[in-house]
């Protein structure tokens, strides 16, 4: 991670080390806050946000999922995304809107509380790993289970629902592992600890349905680009020994973009290497959001 110089918070821009947020704060006591996480990349026109529209609008959404309301509209969080990273004079970078309550709120009831949203913004490169999204990841099965899909509200970005995936990479990455994925209350897979993931298999695409799942940014646009090629995609339930006899598997994610998982619970996947069919929906990704192409410039925000 490489800080930035200043931050967007509540409309100001202020010093990096000037953003503070009150020890009594309802989102640091309980998690209860939203967030988003979205990349901006460096293409000839200049730095591009990825689908940011459609990340500002999943914000409030989530917001809207737990109970409160945004007190940005998706024009003016647009204009502040694009601002703050002019601000820091990044040609590429990973963006992080957060809408929280920053003083105050101290019982569980948090109708009366003020809402905060920033947004800050810095450089982070391969998130699974570095070098994996050549070389490919190195993944266990998790031994924390996703929560089941009426333990909270699964289909928010909520920061509370996130000291689970916090647990289960910390696990993954303490015994040697790249990465975690996390089956399902019914022991079904469900995803890694930020990523969704996908199976190749007889040359199709399968991945699960979100039936408690957030609905991925990446997700989707992986899925638009297979079709693109004519590649079948199907949304099932799978179990884990299923992965392991998979010809591919690859995660998705706004972190992870699309890394090869080369190996699950020490069996490798396929010739445990990234395949023929990862390379080609990855480069068709990067070519995406690199602005490479201009088939999908709809996903692309200029700053």
């Amino acid at each position: 991670m490489e800080q930035a110089d200043k931050i967007w918070m509540d409309g100001k821009i202020v010093a990096w080390n000037d953003a503070h947020v009150h020890l009594i704060s309802n989102t640091l006591q309980y998690g209860f806050g939203v967030f988003e996480g979205i990349r901006c990349y460096k293409t000839d026109a200049g730095p591009a946000v990825f689908r940011l529209k459609e990340h500002l609008v999943r914000l409030h959404n989530s917001a809207k999922i737990l109970g409160f309301e945004v007190p940005y509209s998706i024009e003016q969080l647009t204009d502040a995304t694009r601002q703050i990273i002019r601000e820091n004079r990044f040609e590429q970078c990973y963006i992080r809107p957060i809408a929280y309550i920053g003083y105050g709120g101290m019982g569980l009831a948090y109708s009366d509380c003020t809402i905060n949203v920033s947004i800050a913004v810095w450089h982070w490169g391969e998130y699974v790993g570095h070098g994996t999204l050549e070389n490919g990841s190195r993944v266990r099965v998790s031994s924390y289970v996703r929560q089941h899909i009426n333990t909270n509200m699964s289909k928010a970005k909520a920061c509370g629902n996130y000291m689970l995936f916090q647990m289960a990479r910390t696990e993954a990455k303490r015994d040697g592992y790249d990465e975690a994925i996390l089956l399902d209350a019914n022991g079904h897979v469900a995803e890694g600890s930020v990523e969704h993931i996908f199976l190749v298999r007889d040359g199709a695409l399968v991945t699960p349905p979100l039936t408690h799942l957030l609905d991925g940014i990446t997700r989707d646009a992986v899925i638009r680009l297979a079709r693109a090629r004519d590649i079948e995609v199907r949304e099932e339930l799978f179990s884990r020994d299923y992965m392991l006899t998979s010809d591919e598997v690859f995660f998705a994610g706004t972190g992870a973009e699309v890394t090869p998982v080369v190996e699950i619970d020490n069996r490798k996947i396929g010739d445990g290497r990234r395949g023929p069919l990862t390379t080609a929906v990855q480069k068709d990704f990067f070519d995406a959001v690199y602005g490479r192409t201009n088939r999908w410039a709809e996903w692309r925000t200029a700053v």
